[in-house]
């Protein structure tokens, strides 16, 4: 069945920020979406409030009865009911990367790969493509601050065909590696780190899934690459490489940068010209080349310097990205999904620029016991980068304990003098307590459940 044919699609883990995104685009074109997750969260509530079924409970009875196709992702336990009952009816079952394969196979795609930084640059560029008026369907790994959503849309009427946009923009996602299915126009590749050992077992692996991603670019297409990223593009002859890089000797660079009111303004260096006196909306060196390689995708495409300086302006970023929740005149509480040294080095850095006398106290929730274990020693490090640590016990995921693996082992690699382990159910009254001068929060399992009680309890005090 061709996918605009579909009338009914039925999502295991709908409540996953990409998984969430496909069910809005099926739900956007007047096809049938209903869905289960594990837990009820404000994405969920934002689903059934726009009019999709969400249900919480693993039971096989509740899945609808000869749905077209079932989603699924990855992140799912093979033991989910649900999922069991599908696989044995022999119900229609493709993974999200799947099904992204097919919404974009034979359309214009924008692909942002990368270990760091691809939500942020995915979001901005859907909101450069949005500015300029140029019709776009972008599916996101996090919530545009400036569109509430991680669906956008942009030029597009209601009862337009879910083939019309001149690009889809997608976030090319390595785990699993799920990015081998996309077949983009552009692709933005921003970083080849180690990270999804469990997948991918070493480095190597890592950097060769990145080179093989690069063969799957159209003919003709533009490879943005971070100059430095210790990949080797494949089938280089096919396509245009352009490089990007906060530090001149590329083909798009900043120069004359400046700090202003913690806001950058500078100069871009493209092939053909100079844009002068851009401000970035976002503070933090690590979004300023966000935005380089964003704007070098927006040159690509043809929009006008004007847009993309207004762009770069009014950004508002992503929720969970250096996310400001309080900024009072004695404290800033920031929120940060970083999950991986190099994120939490960046963002602690980023603060550190920001206010360089203050006290920094960082609160870290581990992501995955695999995650951890892999990269301990390399945590340790970043995290010794603030002035105080309150750790939270490790978030599992998808992911059963491995022994001798949990905060306290981390915590004794940190070398820093105030540190400790808090639960979080502890956490409240230790922040009333000790009341911070710079709070961070950061990690990508569920301390987001945390930020409204942390932001209520120093608004209200």
């Amino acid at each position: 069945m061709e996918i605009h044919q579909y009338r009914s699609v039925y999502f295991l883990g709908i409540g996953g920020i990409g998984m969430s995104a496909l069910a809005r685009y099926f739900h956007r074109y007047g096809v049938m979406v209903l869905g289960y997750d594990k837990t009820p969260t404000t994405l969920t509530h934002q689903l059934i409030e726009e009019g999709i079924s969400v249900h919480f409970d693993d039971n096989p009875e509740l899945v609808p009865d000869h749905p077209d196709l079932v989603v699924y992702t990855p992140a799912l336990p093979k033991d989910n009911n649900e999922l069991q009952f599908v696989i044995a009816k022999g119900l229609p079952l493709k993974k999200r990367s799947e099904v992204l394969e097919m919404i974009t196979r034979n359309a214009k795609t924008i692909a942002i790969a990368g270990t760091h930084g691809k939500t942020t640059i995915t979001t901005l560029v859907a909101h450069l493509l949005k500015t300029a008026g140029i019709d776009s369907i972008a599916f996101l790994g996090g919530i545009s601050k400036n569109y509430h959503s991680n669906f956008i849309t942009s030029g597009l009427s209601a009862n337009q065909s879910i083939s019309s946009p001149v690009y889809y923009i997608v976030e090319a996602d390595e785990f699993d590696r799920s990015f081998l299915r996309l077949y983009p126009d552009i692709a933005v590749i921003t970083s080849a780190d180690a990270d999804h050992l469990d997948i991918y077992g070493n480095i190597d692996e890592v950097r060769l899934s990145f080179g093989e991603f690069t063969s799957n670019l159209q003919k003709n297409g533009t490879l943005i690459l971070k100059k430095g990223v210790d990949i080797v593009p494949e089938e280089a002859d096919n396509y245009t490489i352009q490089t990007y890089h906060l530090e001149g000797d590329a083909d798009f660079y900043p120069e004359n940068i400046r700090l202003e009111n913690s806001r950058f303004i500078f100069d871009l260096v493209t092939p053909a010209r100079t844009i002068r006196n851009i401000t970035l909306g976002l503070p933090g060196k690590f979004n300023l080349e966000n935005a380089i390689a964003a704007a070098a995708v927006a040159y690509t495409v043809g929009i006008p310097d004007e847009v993309i300086a207004q762009s770069l302006l009014t950004f508002e970023g992503v929720e969970r990205r250096f996310d400001f929740q309080v900024i009072q005149d004695d404290f800033v509480y920031i929120d940060d999904y970083a999950h991986h040294p190099q994120e939490l080095k960046a963002c602690i850095r980023a603060v550190r620029e920001i206010y360089p006398s203050k006290k920094i106290t960082g609160i870290f929730q581990p992501h995955l016991f695999t995650r951890t274990r892999d990269f301990a020693d390399a945590f340790a490090r970043s995290l010794e980068l603030l002035d105080e640590l309150i750790l939270l016990e490790i978030y599992p995921a998808r992911e059963n304990p491995v022994a001798g693996i949990d905060s306290a082992m981390l915590l004794g690699k940190v070398q820093l003098q105030n540190k400790k382990i808090c639960s979080k159910t502890d956490l409240t009254g230790e922040l009333r307590s000790s009341k911070p001068e710079v709070l961070l929060t950061l990690g990508a399992g569920d301390i987001d459940q945390l930020v409204k009680p942390i932001r209520e309890l120093f608004t209200n005090m």
